[in-house]
């Protein structure tokens, strides 16, 4: 059986940042990671349920938004995957879909700063939430502040890849 990808990452000493964790069948996978895993407490789950509804409004409403495929928590709470087309039309006097972390960066930081400005969480109501009672603006914006200052301040975008062996003796690498 193959390795997934994602785990074959040194989450050990994964930083905070934005990485790209997968480009393949048209898509472009943008890991957003919020806390450095195993080291710092993961993003509560209601913080990050907040978090989720106000990034995708936010990436499903802004210039990319045509190329937006899925923005969602990782099921660590370390971070949120966003997914973009890898392909598209011309906009802006490029090809879309051909986003690079810069440019992932760029949209991340305006993102944050749209979110901190917010009074309320879109889509909060029984009829339009799986879990409406299940949010929390205040610490949302807390990560966000602190996540916001990391893209700022302390970027990181390499990976630190692991070596893996699988049970039936193969060795899976990827440098």
């Amino acid at each position: 059986m193959e390795v997934i990808q994602s785990f074959t990452i040194d989450h050990t000493r994964l930083k905070p940042g934005i990485y790209v964790s997968r480009q393949d069948q048209g898509f472009t996978t943008f890991d957003l990671r919020i806390t450095e895993p195993n080291k710092e407490p993961a993003v509560a789950p209601a913080a990050m349920h907040s978090m989720e509804h106000l990034m995708a409004t936010w990436f499903r409403n802004s210039e990319v938004k045509d190329d937006v495929v899925y923005v969602g928590p990782m099921g660590c709470l370390t971070g949120m995957y966003i997914v973009m087309k890898s392909y598209g039309s011309a906009t802006e006097g490029r090809e879309s879909g051909n986003y690079t972390v810069e440019d992932m960066r760029r949209l991340t930081i305006e993102c944050l700063e749209w979110m901190l400005t917010q009074d309320k969480v879109p889509a909060t109501e029984p009829q339009s939430c799986g879990n409406y009672l299940l949010h929390d603006l205040p610490m949302c914006k807390w990560e966000c502040k602190r996540y916001l200052d990391r893209l700022q301040n302390d970027f990181h975008s390499e990976y630190t890849k692991l070596e893996i062996v699988l049970d039936d003796g193969m060795t899976f690498a990827d440098a």
